[in-house]
């Protein structure tokens, strides 16, 4: 999955939607392994973004 080209914004309804999926219970284990990847996949992609935007307040704030 590329997620490059996502904004946080982008990336964070992503992973809503992810969850909600996952939420369900009639999916077949191997979609919801595929799901779960997407969802780690996004959730690290969603704590860098917001780890260069604390460093970038930081770095203001001196």
């Amino acid at each position: 999955m590329d997620l490059q080209h996502l904004t946080f914004e982008q990336a964070y309804q992503e992973l809503l939607i992810t969850v909600q999926t996952l939420e369900q219970d009639n999916l077949p284990l191997d979609e919801m392994i595929t799901l779960y990847q997407k969802g780690m996949q996004l959730t690290q992609y969603c704590n860098q973004k917001l780890d260069q935007a604390e460093l970038s307040v930081k770095q203001l704030d001196e």
